[in-house]
Order: structure tokens, then sequence, then C-alpha cells
């Protein structure tokens, strides 16, 4: 897939977050990479065969303080790696979508714990 074609895709999932979210979100870059560096590989302690098909890099704005200010936060969305993990257009879309979803989720606060059960109701449409 061509770079511009995957970053509709990102720019699509952006929009279906729900607007009383992307309201909120503060100080945060979302950007596309075409994988993770091997600083982040080693930060994260994957192994050679992991796919790691975004990350949010930051302090999650439940943790900031009244005074907070810094560095934007970065959101990183891999490209090779979900293109590797999936099999057509349609499911790179549904990937990248959740993946947007995912990393916003982390910007929020959510752990990891959370976000994966927060995904399975989503999967059974009670979210």
């Amino acid at each position: 897939m061509e770079m511009n074609e995957f970053e509709k895709l990102v720019e699509e999932g952006i929009a279906q977050i729900p607007k009383e979210f992307l309201a909120k979100l503060k100080n945060v870059a979302i950007v596309i990479d075409d994988e993770p560096t091997p600083e982040q590989k080693k930060k994260l302690q994957l192994r050679k065969d992991d796919f790691l098909f975004g990350l949010y890099e930051g302090v999650p704005q439940i943790k900031r303080g009244t005074f907070y200010s810094a560095l934007p936060d970065k959101i990183t969305i891999f490209r090779k790696p979900i293109e590797a993990y999936t099999d057509s257009p349609e499911s790179i879309k549904e990937v990248v979508k959740n993946t947007v979803w995912h990393e916003i989720a982390h910007h929020f606060g959510s752990s990891e714990r959370e976000i994966r059960e927060a995904e399975k109701r989503r999967k059974m449409g009670r979210i």
C-alpha cells in the first residue's frame, strides 16, 4: 500500500473517534512510521516475531497536573507490521482503525488491561 493511502486510513480512523474525545485530545501528535525503532522494541521488550501496530509515548491526561506543559505526546502507527499482519485492504483499514482507537485510549489514561476489556466489548457491540 502506498504511504498516501495508508495516511488516509489513519485519518479515517481518527475521524471515527467520537467527537467528544477528539475535542479533548491535548498536546498529542499522531504520526506514521514504517516500523518501530530498535530503541522502542528494546524498551517494550519485544521479541523478533512480535507485531507492534501502534505506540503511545507521553504522559496520559489523567496523570497531568494543573500546570502540565511538555513536548507533545506522540502516537505512532506502524505501517509495515500492520501490512504484514493483514491480508487485504479491508483488514488493513480495520486494524488501523482499532490501533488508532487503542493508542488514543492510552492518551486518556486507559491501561492495557482496560483497553483489552473495552475492545472485547466493542467487538460484541456493547460500546
